[in-house]
């Protein structure tokens, strides 16, 4: 029996900026992907409860208002409280590339720039969400 993967896509903090996760969300829905979209302005615990609650596979942040760190960060640590690291953290946004290696290491599984084409996020997605390949 075919499972398919389930995704959430938060807006974490006060960016109030949706279009991208919603072209995320509806590319990937369309693609086969179950996605949860949380709306604007969710908390880290409210975006980790909705991903346990859900049972999901992955977790893709969409973070415009240069709080990446600390969101990234929080959702990642609520994760690792609640032993579920299984579930993968992905995202995108205005990351400056300084902080790529920062975010990776603290277990951020993909990072996506603005201008990503939206194919190649729903190929990742739906490749089971696994780190791309270090070059």
């Amino acid at each position: 029996m075919f499972t398919p993967i389930r995704v959430v896509i938060a807006k974490p903090g006060l960016d109030g900026h949706d279009r991208g996760a919603k072209v995320i969300a509806r590319a990937l829905r369309d693609a086969g992907v179950e996605v949860i979209y949380t709306g604007l302005h969710q908390t880290p615990r409210r975006i980790v409860d909705t991903a346990l609650q859900e049972d999901a596979d992955g977790i893709g942040l969409s973070v415009l208002s240069g709080a990446h760190m600390t969101l990234f960060a929080e959702v990642v640590a609520l994760l690792k409280q609640e032993g579920a690291q299984d579930i993968t953290v992905f995202g995108g946004g205005i990351i400056p590339e300084a902080d790529v290696a920062t975010l990776r290491a603290m277990g951020v599984a993909a990072l996506f720039s603005p201008g990503t084409p939206t194919g190649d996020i729903v190929r990742w997605v739906k490749s089971g969400l696994r780190p791309p390949a270090v070059t």
